[in-house]
């Protein structure tokens, strides 16, 4: 049985994306980039949208040879070793790009506590969009936050409204670009929604 987790890359503010869409602000550097490899060691299935398996789909071939740094040999051998869950009602079988990824039209609050039942690991939601209503359910286990030393002004938020969850504070870390690692657990009670 594996671990429901929720991973972002956000804003001070609190959002993935600006109000135009742009995420590049959240690229990481090199001392994020290799957390990001070392907690991937734990994931064993990823639940993502189509956008974002779309952008993901660099690792899926990226070159294994000495041209390319060793960390980004590495990401990418994970990444492709992950199984990933694409929600998308959009998307075709036929456009995914590995015969082990599962598309999936929408996705219960059932259909994921099944994919999580049936995990060998971490199940990590990629994405605010398909996280939310996992996040107001109060299924998510942990929240890995790589917080960016920059505020947007709007755009996409990285946490739902609404709800209110007691978190505990797991593991920090801050790095030399001023960006900062939050690990939460989930707490007693979990999360409650609020109209």
């Amino acid at each position: 049985m594996g671990t429901l987790t929720y991973t972002a890359s956000v804003s001070l503010d609190g959002y993935v994306a600006d109000a135009t869409g742009d995420f590049q602000w959240s690229a990481p550097g090199d001392p994020v980039f290799a957390a990001h490899i070392e907690r991937m060691a734990t994931v064993s299935t990823e639940v993502l949208g189509r956008k974002t398996y779309a952008l993901m789909q660099y690792w899926e071939t990226f070159p294994d040879d000495d041209d390319h740094p060793a960390a980004d040999r590495e990401f990418a051998r994970r990444w492709r070793d992950i199984e990933k869950v694409v929600v998308s009602s959009t998307l075709r079988r036929d456009e995914l790009g590995s015969e082990r990824d599962r598309l999936m039209p929408r996705l219960s609050l059932d259909e994921l506590k099944q994919i999580v039942d049936g995990a060998p690991g971490v199940v990590e939601i990629f994405g605010p969009t398909v996280a939310g209503p996992a996040i107001a359910a109060g299924m998510i286990e942990e929240f890995h936050f790589f917080v960016i030393p920059k505020m947007v002004g709007g755009g996409l938020r990285a946490l739902p409204d609404g709800v209110h969850l007691d978190l505990n504070l797991v593991e920090h870390r801050i790095f030399g670009d001023g960006a900062a690692y939050l690990r939460y657990r989930a707490g007693e009670g979990a999360a409650k929604a609020t109209d």
